[in-house]
Order: structure tokens, then C-alpha cells, then sequence
């Protein structure tokens, strides 16, 4: 049932908090005629159970496509496969005023180690004609007090089915694997993700600039998304796509081998809305590859949960297995003619208690439903308050004066780190302050107004080499925070000075720098010596400076002595709109250097 069958890590029944695993849930439409997506349903769901020793189930009655008799109801059955090996199939209309529409539905349990597998395949269509399929999977623990995994590995029948139902998700293909785009695909590409039928997120990968594509892809994209079928479309930029994919999004951004999620409703045109669309960095990813696939899979796997379902699946009944049929009870044993004893009553009692097992995973099942339907409604309840609050906040900013314009960018209410839309209680970073410079840099993409242009590693080596611990990290953190509130004041023409006055006039609510540590240049010397004037040419793209070049002497101080870091940027709100943040890392050369 899923792909994952490695034995379970060491520790990984020891007893310990539990929490149920996040199920996998797949939503995809097919160009399939409905009848035609059951028969491959069934067909590939058949040949796993026979790949894993099950017995293969009969043929499911199907009325022919068309007829009267194609949406009636077909009393669910239950047919037993193997030792806690349960097949559920049933059919029949869509619940509605009408009955428009139908459905067919299998409900497969197995055996886990500490409870049952459950994965449920479901096809509907609704009045006007789309089918849809959705395919999910997860674990009931049994309570048995140990730990299970954190989330349900996603299912085999998801990587075999999804090329064979042609699905697709508004106007994307669905594929089980990363597709490498090229410079005459980016506009489709960018209408894809701009696409308001898009439901699912879409991982855009891009390769570094000193690797070959080939390699990058087989040995990095591909592992990196190997949760990802089903959750979210997949792309790999090829290096001539890669420039036009960056020049027409040049808010929403990605390169240097990073990744980049876009979720639904991209908005090109916007600077805040690229604050919403989570970057995975180079560095995070070769850290620790598999880490890594977990943290990209993370919001997809929200996503999948928190959507509501498309009408035709939410008009799907709920399953009702009828009870068994029991034998009758004998009061004397009976002896077949082989010369074998039977205890009817015993079978007939035992048959009773797998009933009332089964009743109490119904009812487990139920009740899991239930509660994730009202974490849903909690959910949407606290957007739409959060929502409320931004729009009464927006209505208050109006009535304040150019102070209240530049401080407008730092004390927006809201509940998340989109700008505009976060409260000094979560600002940029709501969810803390990195510890080092590697998440540091992998977070990078919270800042919608300021784009790093340099080479990671210098940053990157901070880590094995800082004796003030996490200190630098946060300092640079802290840095790089006001200078995005900065740059949303320059841009509206309200931050009254740079970023030296803005650190020593900093406006109610935002983000204090210590002026002491904001240096508008570097000193005549530096300036006018060639060689440590050349290391302060940091890149930029080419609409700043044709030369892809641009002097970068304004710089914040991380930390103090020789060597404490230094973070160099340039500051082009007058123009690009933007700061470019050229160098983080240890101090370059100069009078007190070597």
C-alpha cells in the first residue's frame, strides 16, 4: 500500500508521546470517462494486493456506462482478502437535492505493526462531467502507547496510477516526477502557476550554475521530491529558462540551486506576495538531503489537509458496511465427513469479536474524521478573524500622518510574515529567530524587498567558525529585518533619509537596529586600494549595473573584532525597488585585516 517498506528505524517502538501520523491525501481530476478510471483503479489496486500475497478480489458489478442503472446504489460489501486484510467497494449518487452525479469508492485495511493501514480510493463526478479521483492513506493506532511515524509515506498505487489517469490539476499535468523545463516553456510555466484552478502547490527547482543539469536532477531534484507525488507539481529550470522564469518573476524569484514552493494564487505584479512562497536553500538541501525532502514535502502535506474537498467529493456518502451474515449456533460440535471436529459456536463467537473489532476501527475512523473537520473550521474561523483585524488595521493606517506611513510597514496585524500583513508580536520570522547562518540563509526568501546575490559560502562557514554562538546569526537576522522595513518605507517615498537615519530614527513598532552598526561606505583607503576596492564588487543583476557589478561599501556590523562578520549590500529602493545584499561573512580585507 506504500512505498515505503524499509524496516522501522531503531527506537522507533519505543514507548513515548504519541500523535497520529499525517495522512497522505491526493486530489486530482482525470480526462478518463468515469467507468474507465473504477476498471484502473481496481486493476492496480488487485495487482498490489497479489505482489504482497493477498488474495485477489472478484470482479465489482458494473452496470455499463450510460445506462439507467450506472449511478444506482450498490450495498456496500466487505470481502476478506487475508489474515486483517479487509476490502470495502461500494457505489452509487452523490448526496444532493438532485443525485446529480456518482461515485465509487474502495476502502482498503491491512495490518500495521502497532494498528491498521487504511487507504481509500475514491471516483466521482459531479452534473457537469469532471471526474475526480482522490486516493488517501493513513494509520489507526491501536493505543498501544508506542511511536509511530510522522507522517504516512505516500503510497505506492499514487506513483503507479498518477501517469495512467492522465491527472491533472486545473491546468497542470500531475506527473510522479520533476519535469525539466526549457526557455520556450517558461511562459506556460508562469501561466500555470498564476492559474486560479490550481490547487496544488508547484516546486520549481533550480540547478547551480557550475553543475550539469543531468546530474543535478538525478542525484538531488529527484530524491529531494520523492514525497511530493500526488501533493504538488514539480519542475526543474534548465539554465535558459531559468533567466527568462527569474527576469518575469523577479518578485518570485529562484537559482543557485535552491527550491522554491509556489503555492496557489501567485501574483507576479506584487513584491509582498513573494513573502509567501517558502525557498528552500542550496545549502539546507546538500546538508542533509533527506531533512530536506521532509521539510519540502511539509506544506504540501498541509495544504492537502486544510482544502476543502471539491464539491463532487464532498457530496460522496459516508461508507455503512452491513454486519456480517452468522452462522447458526449448534449445541454439540460438528463432525465433517473428513473426520474433522467444528465448533460452530466458537467460530460464530469468534466471527462476533473480529465484528466488534472492525465496528471500533468504524468508529475510530469516524471520529478522526470528525475531529479534522473541526480542525479545518478553526482553521478558516481564525483566517477570517485574522482577515477582520488586517482590514481594520488598513482602515486605521489611513488616518495617520507621514510618521504613521513609514511606520505602517512594521505594525500591520495579521498572522503571518507577508508584508503588510504581520504585527510586532510576529514580525518577519514570526516563527523565531535562526540559530545559525545555514537556516538563516535557507529563510532568506521571508524578505519579499531584498535579494541575495552572492555566494553562500562565505555565510555558510560562519557556523564552524563563530565563538559568540547564535549570536551572529540573530544579529544578522536582526539586520536584515530592518532593512526589509526599511526598504517598504523607501519605496513609498516615506523613510525620510537611508538606512543610517532610518537605525537612528527608527519609527514606533519596527525593528531597531543599533545605528552604531549600520555603516553608510567604507573609508577612502579601502575606496581607492584596487584590490580590496575589487572584493567589495559584489554581483548585481544587469538591470542595476550592465557590468553585473556594484560597489558595495554600505554594511552592517556582526559582532565585533578582526574578523566578525560583515553583511554588504546595496541599497537601490530609488530605483530597482530593491536591496541587494552582495556578501555575508567574515570581514573582508582591509587596514586591520591580513
Amino acid at each position: 500500500m506504500t512505498s515505503d517498506r524499509s524496516p522501522s528505524p531503531a527506537g522507533a517502538d519505543l514507548p513515548g508521546p504519541r500523535s497520529p501520523a499525517t495522512p497522505y491525501r491526493m486530489t486530482v481530476t482525470t480526462t478518463l470517462p468515469h467507468a474507465e478510471a473504477v476498471a484502473l483503479a481496481d486493476e492496480q489496486l488487485a495487482s498490489w494486493l497479489k505482489q504482497e500475497g493477498c488474495e485477489e478480489p472478484p470482479p465489482a458489478h458494473r452496470a455499463p456506462a450510460g445506462t439507467a442503472s450506472a449511478g444506482t446504489p450498490l450495498a456496500a460489501e466487505r470481502l476478506r482478502l487475508g489474515d486483517r486484510v479487509l476490502l470495502d467497494r461500494d457505489r452509487g449518487p452523490l448526496r444532493g437535492p438532485s443525485g446529480a452525479g456518482r461515485y465509487d469508492r474502495r476502502r482498503l485495511r491491512t495490518p500495521a505493526p502497532h494498528g491498521t493501514r487504511q487507504l481509500t480510493l475514491t471516483v466521482a463526478t459531479g452534473a457537469e462531467g469532471r471526474t475526480w479521483f482522490r486516493l488517501e492513506a493513513e494509520t489507526h493506532s491501536t493505543g498501544s502507547g508506542v511511536r509511530t511515524p510522522c507522517r504516512v509515506p505516500v503510497p505506492e498505487l499514487a506513483r503507479t496510477l498518477l501517469p495512467l489517469l492522465d491527472a491533472s490539476d486545473g491546468p497542470a499535468a500531475v506527473h510522479p516526477v520533476p519535469r525539466v523545463i526549457t526557455a520556450d516553456e517558461v511562459d506556460a510555466l508562469i501561466d500555470e502557476l498564476c492559474d486560479p484552478e490550481r490547487r496544488l502547490p508547484t516546486v520549481v527547482a533550480s540547478v547551480p550554475v557550475n553543475l550539469p543539469l543531468d546530474r543535478w536532477v538525478e542525484d538531488v531534484v529527484r530524491p529531494l521530491c520523492r514525497q511530493l507525488p500526488g501533493l504538488a507539481t514539480a519542475y526543474v529550470l534548465d539554465p535558459g529558462a531559468r533567466t527568462g522564469f527569474n527576469v518575469a518573476l523577479e518578485y518570485h524569484t529562484v537559482y543557485g540551486g535552491a527550491v522554491r514552493t509556489y503555492l496557489p494564487e501567485v501574483d507576479p505584479a506584487s513584491r509582498q506576495d513573494g513573502a509567501r512562497h517558502p525557498v528552500l536553500a542550496r545549502g539546507r538541501i546538500e546538508q542533509d538531503l533527506r531533512r530536506a525532502a521532509g521539510l519540502l514535502a511539509r506544506e504540501p502535506r498541509r495544504l492537502a489537509a486544510d482544502q476543502p474537498l471539491p464539491p463532487p467529493l464532498a457530496a460522496v456518502p459516508v461508507l455503512r458496511v452491513p454486519p456480517p451474515q452468522l452462522r447458526p449456533a449448534a449445541d454439540h460440535p460438528v463432525v465433517t465427513s473428513a473426520g474433522a471436529t467444528v465448533d460452530t459456536a466458537a467460530d460464530a463467537a469468534a466471527e462476533l469479536a473480529e465484528f466488534a473489532r472492525e465496528e471500533q476501527q468504524d468508529r475510530a475512523e469516524q471520529q478522526a474524521r470528525a475531529d479534522e473537520l473541526e480542525r479545518v473550521r478553526r482553521t478558516l474561523r481564525l483566517e477570517h478573524r485574522d482577515r477582520g483585524q488586517t482590514r481594520d488595521g488598513h482602515e486605521g493606517r489611513l488616518r495617520t500622518g507621514a510618521r504613521g506611513l513609514a511606520g505602517r510597514h512594521c505594525t500591520t496585524p495579521g498572522s503571518g510574515p507577508a508584508v503588510g500583513q504581520r504585527s510586532a508580536a510576529q514580525p518577519f520570522g514570526w516563527v523565531g529567530k535562526p540559530e545559525t547562518f545555514t537556516d538563516l540563509m535557507a529563510r532568506l526568501g521571508e524578505f519579499p524587498l531584498l535579494t541575495f546575490t552572492g555566494d553562500q559560502k562565505a555565510a555558510l562557514a560562519l557556523d564552524g567558525l563563530q565563538c559568540a554562538g547564535a549570536g551572529w546569526a540573530r544579529l544578522a537576522w536582526d539586520g536584515l529585518t530592518a532593512l526589509q522595513e526599511y526598504a517598504e518605507a523607501a519605496v513609498s517615498g516615506a523613510a525620510g533619509g537611508d538606512f543610517k537615519q532610518w537605525c537612528e530614527h527608527t519609527p514606533d513598532g519596527c525593528h531597531r537596529f543599533p545605528p552604531r552598526k549600520a555603516v553608510r561606505g567604507e573609508s577612502r583607503t579601502v575606496f581607492s586600494h584596487t584590490k580590496w576596492k575589487r572584493e567589495r564588487m559584489l554581483p548585481v543583476p544587469e538591470h542595476v549595473d550592465a557590468s553585473r557589478r556594484a560597489f558595495m561599501g554600505a554594511h552592517l556590523r556582526i559582532g565585533g573584532g578582526r574578523t566578525a562578520p560583515r553583511l554588504h549590500y546595496l541599497d537601490d529602493c530609488s530605483g530597482s525597488g530593491r536591496i541587494y545584499v552582495g556578501y555575508i561573512g567574515l570581514h573582508l580585507t582591509n587596514t586591520r585585516t591580513n
